[in-house]
């Protein structure tokens, strides 16, 4: 039988050794049709990414399937007021 304590590890396991596949496969064809500003850049810069990446899969997962072009734009009071428009 399994403890509870096994059961963490391997379920970590297996996250993370899906976050490993998915970052390989998501820095080398993805992160340039979820993000635009990526274009061009380098293996050095991939690899920085890649632990990130393999953190937040989950999330860059449903990003690049629902294909979100660009990153969502914050909307705050400091922006709204640096573009000349209300606080709120």
């Amino acid at each position: 039988m399994v403890s509870a304590a096994e059961a963490i590890v391997m379920l970590l396991a297996a996250y993370l050794g899906l976050g490993l596949l998915f970052s390989i496969l998501f820095v080398s064809l993805g992160v340039q049709r979820v993000d635009s500003q990526t274009r061009g850049t380098g293996a050095g810069f991939r690899l920085i990414i890649l632990p990130g990446v393999a953190a937040f899969w989950p999330l860059l997962l449903a990003r690049w399937v629902r294909d979100v072009p660009e990153p969502p734009v914050e909307t705050n009071a400091h922006r709204a007021r640096a573009a000349g428009g209300d606080e709120t």
